[in-house]
């Protein structure tokens, strides 16, 4: 079915995200996070991922990357460690 498929397409996307989380900027990391929470794919490790690179470089986000960053980890209902 087309929720299969697109549990799928998210997995793969997301060990993709994981393997080059460094690459992203903080509006990729924001919009991924925010795609995967809107979504309800479950991705505790690309969560991971993005919470780590982003506390690194907090400093880049804008306010819009820090609210819809804050928005996907609540809704999504990750805790960052």
């Amino acid at each position: 079915t087309a929720r299969v498929a697109a549990e799928t397409l998210f997995q793969a996307i997301a060990g993709a995200a994981v393997n080059r989380i460094g690459d992203f900027n903080p509006q990729d990391m924001a919009n991924t996070a925010w795609a995967f929470a809107t979504a309800r794919v479950a991705a505790e490790i690309l969560f991971q991922a993005i919470a780590g690179a982003a506390v690194n470089r907090i400093g880049d986000f804008n306010p819009q990357d820090m609210a819809n960053t804050a928005w996907a980890f609540a809704t999504a209902d990750v805790a960052a460690e």
